[in-house]
């Protein structure tokens, strides 16, 4: 008998489980709404509302029907934004973005466009990984991001999508940096030179460039490339001469009997030249809902 029965309390749990993992998943889901038809601007300010309490998906189930109860009106144009908002922020960046390109085909010449070229910016910037992984979103953010820019250069935007430009070049030339410092590992020299030269000439202004500089030296001195080895400790110890990259690559070349420009130097100016900013992504700090006045009712 108290096996039976414990046989059924084990049974009983496991269906209150299951009742109640379906309700959790219930929760999740995204709310639909039967078809009846409401005043554009209670549509509106619903969703609105639900967005001001985080429901995301709520918030884009009434977006939605105010295009598909009025989709000529003011509101509709607006929703459409609001819709890629909720989907951003609920981090749904596919649907995101394909509500940005959305308004962009049906509104190219809105005001509000250079928030949805944002908007696409930043939901790849999000999706940005470490250097460890592929880097496609980073060249999507990237492309993206210029092309804020390039449309909008004088825009609070473009400003804003400068600062992440240099952060996603940061990435990039991390990313070319762990791939040379794998080819020196398995002794393929000249292909670790490729990835540092790129390093060098393309994103010269990040703080990976010392240390490519440095690789670049000890690479061209494991060749017998000493020439070639002198100039790049050449524009190391000229562009940082307090950097730890300088020192070594001193070292390098002096044990070769070589002679480097000049010294490095030395005092607090050496002090922090390794650290390198880590790539942080501010998420969700940087995206405000669009800029728009809603529209007057008549």
């Amino acid at each position: 008998m108290l096996r039976k029965s414990l046989g059924r309390t084990a049974l009983v749990v496991a269906v209150a489980a299951l009742a109640l993992a379906g309700c959790a998943g219930r929760k999740k889901e995204k709310l639909k709404l039967a078809y009846e038809e409401r005043p554009v601007e209670l549509l509106y300010s619903t969703g609105a509302d639900r967005l001001d309490h985080g429901l995301w998906s709520q918030a884009v189930s009434y977006f939605e029907e105010v295009e598909r109860q009025h989709p000529y009106s003011e509101w509709s144009r607006r929703a459409i934004l609001m819709t890629a908002f909720a989907h951003y922020q609920g981090n749904n960046y596919a649907e995101a973005i394909g509500d940005a390109d959305r308004f962009l085909s049906l509104y190219p010449g809105n005001p509000a466009a250079v928030y949805a070229y944002y908007l696409k910016a930043i939901c790849y910037f999000e999706q940005i990984v470490d250097v460890g992984r592929d880097q496609a979103a980073t060249g999507q953010a990237l492309d993206a991001l210029e092309e804020v820019v390039k449309r909008y250069p004088n825009s609070e935007y473009a400003r804003d999508a400068r600062l992440k430009i240099d952060m996603v070049h940061d990435q990039l030339a991390g990313k070319e940096m762990s791939i040379g410092r794998w080819y020196l590992r398995q002794g393929d020299t000249l292909a670790a030179i490729g990835r540092f030269k790129t390093v060098v000439d393309r994103y010269q202004t990040t703080s990976h460039t010392p240390e490519a500089l440095y690789r670049l030296v000890e690479a061209y001195l494991t060749l017998g490339l000493y020439d070639e080895a002198k100039r790049n400790g050449a524009v190391l110890g000229y562009n940082y001469p307090g950097s730890i990259w300088y020192s070594d690559a001193y070292k390098l070349l002096n044990n070769k009997g070589l002679r480097p420009a000049s010294a490095p130097a030395t005092g607090p100016e050496r002090k922090g030249m390794l650290s390198r900013l880590p790539f942080v992504k501010d998420k969700k700090a940087t995206l405000k809902p669009p800029p728009m006045e809603e529209p007057k009712s008549n």
